[in-house]
């Protein structure tokens, strides 16, 4: 996937956070969803800078990025009391 188009990339990165979410998204999780989505958003960062030798991707662009292609915000979907 390291070497297809950024909008695929994304559709499939947001598909897998979303089916983790629904999965594991319960009450107590939240803390380890919002750690998955940050761990998520820095393997993607680090392999967008693997795409070629001289690429690297800055943070700041990195964030401009992130803007037009949002990853899926965790959210607990199943709530136990």
């Amino acid at each position: 996937m390291r070497h297809k188009p950024l909008d695929l990339q994304w559709e499939w990165l947001n598909r897998r956070l979303v089916g983790h979410y629904v999965y594991f998204g319960i009450t107590g999780n939240g803390k380890s969803l919002k750690r998955l989505h940050h761990k998520v958003e820095r393997l993607w960062h680090k392999w967008l800078g693997r795409r070629s030798r001289k690429s690297y991707i800055p943070w700041a662009r990195f964030t401009l990025l992130l803007k037009r292609f949002p990853l899926a915000i965790p959210r607990i979907y199943h709530r136990y009391v």
